[in-house]
């Protein structure tokens, strides 16, 4: 088991939670129309193929570059309203890990925090609105405490992974306060945010690109 995620970790990470994601394409989609345009699957599918495309001649020496690449792939290709804000996302990891030769636990926490920060500052999302950041911040929270605990990069990453899983499925007791899900109601009770969901996949392909 890795200690450090090098650029190969990193991206077997991208690789796996592209993989992770086509493979719940439809059930993502099928979320979202439950919710919202009925479309999120499709997009989210579409722009991580196309960054696996790009990923695939760029250069990946730093264990940032794989993000990098996701990040500006998606904020100039992906469609939909949850497109843009997954390409910040993935920036963000990118800044973190740029001149860096592998990501640490501390590092994968600061981007978790900073990637959080940017999504509220921008789509003004907070805990218990129904989104995304329902699964972020748990994620970020426990990073931060296995940090200062001093846990290795696989317990802290297993910890993300587990607190993500739980907000996610915890959105399914939510009423949307953002987008569309805003609109539809008590008729979106019962399902989780396909947002909250991808975001728990990205984290469970960190724990198994770090013990491949």
């Amino acid at each position: 088991m890795a200690d450090q995620l090098s650029p190969a970790h990193v991206e077997r990470w991208v690789h796996g939670f592209v993989d992770a994601v086509e493979e719940a394409g439809d059930h993502l989609t099928d979320l979202d129309r439950r919710s919202g345009d009925g479309d999120f699957g499709t997009n989210m599918v579409t722009a991580l193929r196309r960054s696996r495309e790009v990923l695939a001649g760029a250069d990946t020496s730093t264990a940032g570059a794989p993000f990098q690449v996701m990040g500006e792939t998606f904020l100039a290709h992906s469609g939909g309203t949850s497109g843009p804000l997954f390409g910040m996302w993935f920036r963000d990891f990118g800044k973190v890990g740029a001149d860096a030769g592998a990501l640490t636990l501390a590092m994968v926490a600061e981007a978790t925090a900073n990637g959080w920060a940017t999504l509220a500052r921008l789509g003004s999302a907070k805990v218990g609105d129904r989104t995304m950041v329902d699964a972020i911040a748990p994620a970020s929270e426990a990073l931060a405490t296995a940090v200062d605990d001093g846990s290795g990069l696989v317990e802290g990453l297993r910890s993300a992974a587990e607190a993500a899983r739980r907000g996610a499925d915890g959105t399914s007791d939510l009423l949307g306060r953002r987008g569309r899900t805003s609109y539809v109601g008590e008729s979106a009770l019962g399902s989780p945010d396909p947002g909250a969901v991808t975001i728990a996949l990205f984290y469970r392909t960190a724990v198994e690109a770090a013990t491949a």
